[in-house]
């Protein structure tokens, strides 16, 4: 049985330290950023704070806010532009953003490609390499980093009307990503931005021109932009699991199933309406996941239930820290039983 810990990079290559140098010291990089208000009732002042991490460090500490296993790497404020179209401003202030980006990190490329002496917290030196190994992100944020178009995967060739499918599409490696961009550029100018974003548009593009990522050796956004928890499983569970089975059991019903279920010490109590709770958290969003399926059991049919049981499962599965051959069956295993019965969800009109 292997046990999967290490990370991915381009090409299906995985870097561990016997591949490297004799004293050589492998420095897995994890970023983070997200769209910030940095204002507090004080005006609408947003920034993007990215943050930087390393896969030296265990993911139970890294994920601790406590431990500051995160510092700040760079602040980068919002551009405003005068343009008087909607869709300029927004791709122009990605273009800028890009091209801050790489700015940034540009030493971690080069770290990359020939490696750099850094000295750990003994003071001893070591020769250091910092392939980028993952960037956290929500969805908006991925598809920013990739350079997909709104409602394009950013990891996959897939759009939005395929979503739905019950297979694996092909992945939007770095290399298909830069010769759309390539391709975009060849047939119209950037300065004439109306007809340069209609282009990349066509190609499935936000309308950048040079990734932050380009550049950064082994790295493909494919690879790097990994799921993540809040957003893709528990923010997604309260968007789509909790909104269907609202739908089929009615609001008043799912409410009095949650008020009168008898809670263990140490789990969430919910008295009062679920349908309308206002600012949920993700432990909230956690504690209903225990309680959704004997909530709604009875009340809805059984493939539905199924379906709503199943993707339950592949979102529990894919969260575990380490994986092996037989975990990562049950995660296809889990997904594939969904897709089996999501007609059931289709077929209430949801």
């Amino acid at each position: 049985m292997g046990v999967s810990t290490l990370f991915r990079l381009a090409n299906d290559d995985t870097i561990t330290q016997e591949v490297l140098l004799p004293g050589a010291t492998l420095l897995g990089v994890v970023l983070s950023d997200d769209k910030t208000n940095i204002s507090v009732m004080s005006g609408n002042c947003m920034a993007h704070p990215l943050l930087i991490s390393l896969t030296n460090i265990d993911a139970c500490l890294r994920s601790k806010s406590s431990m500051h296993a995160y510092i700040l790497l760079t602040l980068l404020p919002i551009a405003k532009f005068t343009h008087g179209t909607t869709h300029i401003h927004s791709l122009l202030q990605d273009q800028l953003m890009h091209q801050a980006i790489n700015v940034v990190l540009s030493p971690l490329k080069t770290a990359t490609s020939v490696g750099v002496m850094m000295s750990d917290p003994r003071g001893n030196l070591c020769y250091c390499f910092t392939p980028l190994a993952a960037w956290i992100a929500d969805m908006p944020e991925e598809g920013l980093l990739a350079g997909t178009a709104m409602k394009v995967s950013p990891v996959t060739t897939a759009t939005s009307k395929e979503f739905g499918d019950p297979f694996q599409h092909p992945p939007c490696t770095a290399v298909t990503m830069l010769a759309a961009i390539h391709s975009a550029c060849s047939q119209c100018p950037l300065m004439d931005y109306k007809n340069f974003l209609k282009a990349m548009r066509w190609f499935q593009l936000n309308g950048i021109i040079e990734p932050c990522w380009n550049l950064w050796p082994l790295s493909d956004p494919s690879i790097f932009l990994t799921p993540e928890v809040l957003h893709h499983f528990h923010q997604m569970f309260w968007d789509h699991n909790v909104k269907w089975c609202i739908n089929v059991t009615g609001a008043t019903e799912l409410d009095f199933c949650f008020s009168i279920i008898q809670t263990s010490m140490g789990y969430w109590a919910f008295s009062d309406r679920i349908s309308r709770l206002k600012q949920v958290t993700g432990h909230d969003h956690h504690a209903v996941q225990c309680y959704i399926i004997a909530a709604v059991a009875g009340s809805i049919p059984c493939k539905f239930l199924i379906a709503i049981r199943t993707l339950l499962d592949f979102h529990h599965l894919a969260q575990v820290p380490s994986f092996t051959t037989q975990s990562l069956e049950k995660v296809a295993s889990s997904l594939q039983e969904f897709h089996n019965h999501k007609e059931a969800i289709v077929s209430e009109g949801i």
